[in-house]
């Protein structure tokens, strides 16, 4: 793993930070909103996700740089990132009691069987599109040591300046000696309001110049990145050759990557699929298994991946080792309601070797 140049712990006092937009999502279960008369709260962020499944699972030190309105909303959300044990850098914004600015609003429900999730948003006047360059003191965040700094293509997407926002916290964290890592997540709704895909790309293109590390599936680097895809029509999703054919294209045209993961997922009904995941790392190929999963809520896998895979990197496993615990980790995710981790290091470390679902006597 000589590229990834992890850092000692002992030269770090976060492990991990990461950069986002913190949510609160409505879950109404399995009932459709249009019959719902009550909700679940889960405080919910691609990439806060990341941060606090580290913290709770895996036991690193984790941080959240993210917009934070003072209202009643905002000390949830705080409430809960506190709970999952992940320190808050947070650039306040005063409410104006009527139109905002507004913590956002995520809305998905867990479908059932042949009936799937559905997922809308209210981001209007969102804080965390109002971050720019120059809210967070950065030299002063990362002047303890940092081990590993992430953000994703949702945050990205927000406004015209959050991308500029990610640029400049990941040329610190070059400088400061910290991993780079960036989930696509490419989301062509909100990309649509900042100039479309051609837009995206280049911003997107402008953020993963400085990356070390990169997580995003076969659609993400496609529109993303602008990789060239293979018939999708004539493979199974869980194919890996495909993947990796279309990574070697994207470290063609950004050599700076060292390693490229992401989950493989065929979706049979809402509450079966197939999972599996693949890492490219300096070049080298690894595949994890793949499994049958009984869904409960689909929401954050991708996040749990991506959190067990880091921290079985940060941990010096090996990257068999690390695949394993994050596909373990992202897989055991779907079994909770919400969006983080309820899982333990045991119980992800079991699965990954080979556990089952026995019952533990």
């Amino acid at each position: 793993m000589a590229g990834l140049k992890l850092r000692r712990p002992e030269e770090c006092e976060i492990d991990f930070l990461a950069l986002g937009s913190l949510v609160h999502r409505l879950d109404p279960g399995t009932t459709p909103f249009r019959r719902a008369r009550q909700f679940a709260i889960h405080v919910s962020g691609g990439e806060y996700n990341v941060a606090a499944n580290l913290a709770s699972c895996f036991g690193k030190r984790t941080g959240i740089a993210a917009a934070m309105v003072n209202n009643g909303i905002g000390e949830l959300i705080q409430g809960r990132v506190r709970e999952m044990g992940v320190r808050p850098y947070y650039r306040h914004f005063e409410h104006d009691g009527v139109r905002g600015p507004n913590m956002a609003t995520v809305y998905s429900d867990c479908g059932q069987g042949v009936r799937g999730p559905v997922v809308f948003y209210n981001r209007a006047n969102e804080a965390g599109a109002l971050l720019q360059p120059g809210d967070f003191d950065w030299a002063k965040i990362f002047a303890g040591g940092v081990g590993w700094f992430h953000s994703g293509g949702i945050f990205a997407a927000l406004s015209g300046t959050t991308s500029q926002l990610i640029v400049e916290a990941m040329e610190v964290a070059r400088d400061a000696g910290a991993i780079n890592s960036f989930d696509l997540n490419y989301r062509g709704k909100l990309w649509d309001t900042l100039g479309g895909l051609e837009q995206g790309q280049k911003m997107i293109g402008q953020i993963v110049s400085k990356v070390d590390a990169l997580f995003g599936n076969e659609e993400d680097l496609q529109m993303g990145l602008g990789i060239q895809g293979q018939d999708v029509e004539k493979r199974t999703k869980l194919d890996p050759e495909a993947f990796f054919t279309m990574i070697e294209r994207a470290v063609e045209k950004f050599p700076n990557i060292k390693m490229v993961a992401t989950t493989l997922r065929e979706v049979h009904s809402t509450n079966r699929h197939e999972w599996g995941a693949v890492l490219w790392l300096d070049g080298e190929r690894y595949v994890a298994p793949t499994c049958q999963l009984d869904v409960l809520d689909r929401i954050g896998g991708g996040d749990g991946f991506a959190s067990g895979l880091i921290f079985g990197l940060l941990d010096g496993r090996s990257p068999e080792d690390a695949l394993r615990l994050g596909w373990a980790h992202g897989a055991l995710l779907t079994t909770f309601s919400g969006d983080v981790s309820m899982a333990s290091l045991s119980e992800v470390e079991a699965l990954a070797s080979g556990g089952s679902a026995r019952v533990q006597r």
